[in-house]
Parts: structure tokens; sequence; C-alpha cells
């Protein structure tokens, strides 16, 4: 059984894992757009996600939890200006992975990640979901009706 194990081991031991996701999420920041094979784009979305969310909380909270993990002063520098900027006011989801081709040595899936809402990216980032009123009326009443029907059974 497999348990607790959640994430990849990508063929390498923690520490080589470690640093090579170190690198990658140091060449996303540069250059906001790398090739690389589906399942460490993946790995590396987590990382990558987490180091936006860092610089969002600001230079005195997020900066030693980033720069324990991105390298370059330039990088650090872009991540808690431009990309924290450019993602003030969403909560969640900075990267896309898009499928690009399967390599020829190993027939191994290629995608890119990239980060979104910037210019130049490959496909325009969809708009934040908007709920019609209907239905957000819709679940209040039903909260609502639950409640009293949870109200008439304990009387």
């Amino acid at each position: 059984m497999k348990h607790g194990i959640k994430l990849r081991r990508l063929g390498r031991s923690y520490t080589h894992k470690k640093s090579m996701l170190r690198n990658m999420v140091s060449s996303l920041i540069e250059h906001e757009r790398i090739e690389t094979t589906i399942d460490r784009a993946k790995e590396l979305r987590r990382l990558a996600e987490r180091m936006v969310t860092h610089a969002k909380a600001g230079p005195e909270k997020g900066w030693r939890k980033a720069q324990a993990v991105v390298r370059g002063q330039e990088n650090m520098y872009k991540l808690f200006t431009t990309l924290a900027e450019r993602y003030s006011t969403r909560d969640g989801g900075y990267t896309r992975i898009l499928r690009t081709r399967v390599r020829e040595n190993d027939r191994a899936t290629m995608c890119f990640i990239e980060y979104i809402d910037r210019e130049g990216e490959m496909r325009p980032s969809r708009p934040p979901r908007v709920f019609p009123q209907e239905y957000v009326d819709h679940s209040v009443d039903r909260q609502a009706k639950m409640m009293e029907m949870l109200d008439e059974k304990a009387k």
C-alpha cells in the first residue's frame, strides 16, 4: 500500500529533485515560460504558485521563505515586484500547463508551463467565473429550507 505518498519521485533522490525544482522555479520566474515534461511541470506548479503566494504576502513576511527556493537576486526582485503586483487580485491559479509534443527519444509527453496574464502567452486566460444571481439565490433558499427542516425535526 502506498499510504502517505503524494509527491512524484521523478526518478531522482530527494536532494536532486529539490535542487532540480529550485532551478526550474528560477528559470520559470526569469523566462515566464519553459518547456518540460508533464510530471515535472505538475510538481513545479505546486512550488511556483507557492512562491507567488509568498511574494504577495510582502517582503517582510515571504522574502526568506522564497529566498530558500528561488535562486538569483534578479529573480527575487522580479518575483516580489512584477509577479506579486500582477497577481495581487487573483486568489490562485497563477500557472498554466499546455501539452505540446511527445519527445522522440523516450516518448515522454512534453508541455509548456507558463505564468498567465502576461504578454505573449500562448492562450489568453479565462475571466473569473461569475455565477448567475438565480443560482446564488437558489442555494441560499435551499440552505434556509434545510435549516427549517432540521428545526422542525428537532421539535
